[in-house]
């Protein structure tokens, strides 16, 4: 998955980058501090739309419930991270699959197979799993998903009877496909696509993950699908239309808050953000996305305004 970051300060970097471990590595998987409940807590941002969004609902009802809570944009997993575990940063929401991976990848290297999966229970085993060693906590997923996905234009699906990702495999028809250059060998992508759904792929027009060039190009007729993401808000504005994942080829991420458990692991923390999970959905997240990056609003004030409308503020 493919997430733009703004940029930050170096100052802040340099600080971050300072505190890179939590428990010692030769006491990680034997944890036994109860879990802590810190007053004051940073809850971390990745510095991406949803993700500043995400960040801002977790102040805000964690605020209500009676923490102290800032915001603070940090731009890459390897920077956010280790101030979790060091308890710098004490919550960030996090993608359940894509999480899972990037700490197996950690602790047994990059060429470590994946064990994030499509299923969520599994995903959500391993990742707590690997997450526990190092002081983390993983809180319960939601309903809303932020996976990849694929696109056509409303009118090629509706000529050609596309509902799913099956119909277009059935069709026979050859598909030109707008997506990173990666997409050639990652196994959610042109190799999946094959495979689990039978599309004929006949070239990767290697155009970005979601850009506005890869749209625009199955916009026009150059290419017949774009990948994207679940929670695109904008595929009306180029005619698009998701097709569904209906064999389950891409992997599990739901959103899932990471705590600090030291500083964030108590009832108090968990009670004050499980809420959200009964009421967010991926298309309230497209929705709030499109409310920031094409309306221009900003993320608290579309975070606030949601949470009152769902009376969790």
């Amino acid at each position: 998955m493919n997430r733009r970051p703004f940029a930050t300060a170096l100052l802040l970097l340099t600080a971050l980058t300072g505190c890179t471990t939590g428990p010692s590595l030769e006491h990680r998987g034997d944890i036994t501090a109860p879990p802590g409940n810190s007053r004051d807590l940073t809850v971390g941002s990745a510095g991406f739309t949803e993700s500043d969004l995400l960040a801002q609902m977790y102040a805000l009802l964690l605020r209500h419930a009676g923490y102290g809570a800032t915001v603070l944009s940090v731009t890459n997993r390897e920077l956010y991270e280790p101030a979790l575990e060091s308890g710098r940063i004490d919550v960030v929401p996090e993608y359940a699959a894509t999480f899972a991976d990037w700490l197996n990848a950690k602790a047994n290297g990059p060429d470590a197979p994946t064990v994030g999966s499509p299923d969520l229970t599994k995903t959500m085993t391993e990742l707590r799993r690997l997450a526990a060693p190092r002081g983390l906590t993983v809180l319960d997923p939601g309903r809303a998903v932020d996976q990849n996905a694929f696109a056509v234009t409303r009118a090629y699906a509706a000529e050609h009877h596309l509902k799913t990702l099956s119909d277009l495999g059935r069709s026979g028809l050859p598909v030109r496909l707008a997506a990173g250059d990666e997409c050639v060998r990652r196994p959610y992508c042109e190799p999946g696509l094959r495979k689990t759904y039978g599309i004929d792929i006949v070239a990767v027009d290697p155009k970005g993950v979601g850009t506005t060039q890869a749209k625009q190009a199955v916009e026009s007729g150059r290419d017949q699908m774009v990948l994207t993401t679940t929670t695109d808000a904008t595929l009306d504005q180029f005619g698009l239309v998701l097709l569904a994942d209906d064999r389950h080829l891409q992997n599990a991420d739901y959103i899932v808050p990471v705590v600090n458990r030291a500083r964030a692991g108590g009832p108090g923390v968990v009670g004050a953000l499980d809420p959200l999970n009964t009421v967010l959905t991926t298309a309230d997240l497209a929705s709030m996305n499109k409310q920031v990056d094409s309306w221009r609003r900003l993320p608290e004030d579309v975070a606030r305004a949601y949470l009152q409308s769902k009376g969790l503020l």
